[in-house]
């Protein structure tokens, strides 16, 4: 538990420091704006890039830890969609059920590259690159379609799903650092002198921006809704995705990887599209502050478990 803590501490705190200059030195939202783009096209693609080309992903059980995330997250889909009856009783209309979609489905990606590779260095690093490929396509393509459906004036055609999804750096960043490892291409030393340094502050200031966006209004008294996508991420989803993992046989270092994949919190980029599809952007809001300050103590026991 004092490794668990000590790899998930440096994490926190940059979240928190990004929560306290949003509010001190850094008040203006363009700011912030700017530092989110560049991170997203940028910086955190390069990341993504120079880790997966430098990875040893034959040593790897690439198979079994991006087939227990993407099953993980493919059954808790499935399983909001079959609650979605009982949720509409309960008062929760569509673009709130959207947030719950969005709120137990997505995944924090900054905070579980920064806990794997504080935990396992480049290895966990790698794995944890291998479950964006698994999981970022998958959870893109669910979200779209349900906000589409449930939430969005006007509904999306398949085409713009797709292109939603296409349009995605990370996706591409996955791409290309696969192949190259794949096909074994030498990428010339100044690509390393340059990807390196970028990669490395990708994180760090992800994490300044996660916790920028956070918004603490109506933390004391969350919603029914919210308490509800807390539930499904950061408990139910962390079981799934180990069960599965066992399943698989996975163990050891690849095992903690996959809790530590699924028991991060959502992604703050799903706020951004619920106001683009017309979800229920601040139920969003109130489920990712809620279940980032939650995480602090669930990642912890998930992953010591």
């Amino acid at each position: 538990m004092a490794v668990v803590i000590s790899a998930l501490l440096p994490v926190f705190l940059l979240i928190v420091l990004g929560f306290i200059l949003r509010r001190s030195l850094m008040r203006l939202d363009t700011q912030w704006h700017g530092l989110e783009r560049l991170t997203y096209y940028v910086l955190f693609p390069t990341l993504l890039i120079q880790t997966l080309v430098k990875a040893d992903l034959s040593s790897l059980p690439v198979a079994g830890v991006g087939g227990a995330l993407m099953l993980s997250a493919l059954v808790m889909s499935l399983l909001c969609l079959a609650l979605r009856p009982l949720l509409s009783r309960w008062n929760v209309d569509g673009p709130a059920f959207t947030s719950i979609f969005q709120g137990a489905t997505r995944w924090q990606t900054y905070v579980a590259l920064a806990v794997a590779s504080n935990l396992f260095g480049n290895t966990g690093l790698a794995l944890a690159s291998v479950a964006m490929v698994a999981i970022i396509p998958l959870v893109n393509v669910f979200s779209v379609s349900v906000l589409a459906h449930y939430a969005s004036p006007e509904k999306q055609s398949i085409r713009a799903i797709v292109m939603t999804v296409v349009k995605n750096p990370l996706i591409w960043a996955c791409a290309i650092g696969l192949a190259v490892n794949v096909m074994q291409l030498a990428l010339p030393k100044i690509w390393h002198d340059v990807a390196d340094p970028l990669g490395r502050s990708s994180l760090g200031i992800g994490l300044l921006v996660t916790g920028a966006g956070l918004h603490l209004e109506g933390l004391l008294r969350p919603s029914l809704a919210a308490s509800i996508a807390v539930f499904l991420k950061l408990i139910l989803m962390p079981m799934l995705a180990v069960a599965l993992a066992l399943w698989f046989g996975i163990s050891g270092p690849s095992l903690v990887n996959v809790a530590v994949c699924s028991a991060v919190p959502t992604s703050s980029s799903a706020y951004v599209l619920a106001r683009q599809m017309g979800g229920d952007a601040p139920l969003l809001a109130q489920i990712i502050t809620l279940q980032t300050i939650l995480a602090a103590v669930t990642m912890p026991v998930v992953i010591a478990l």
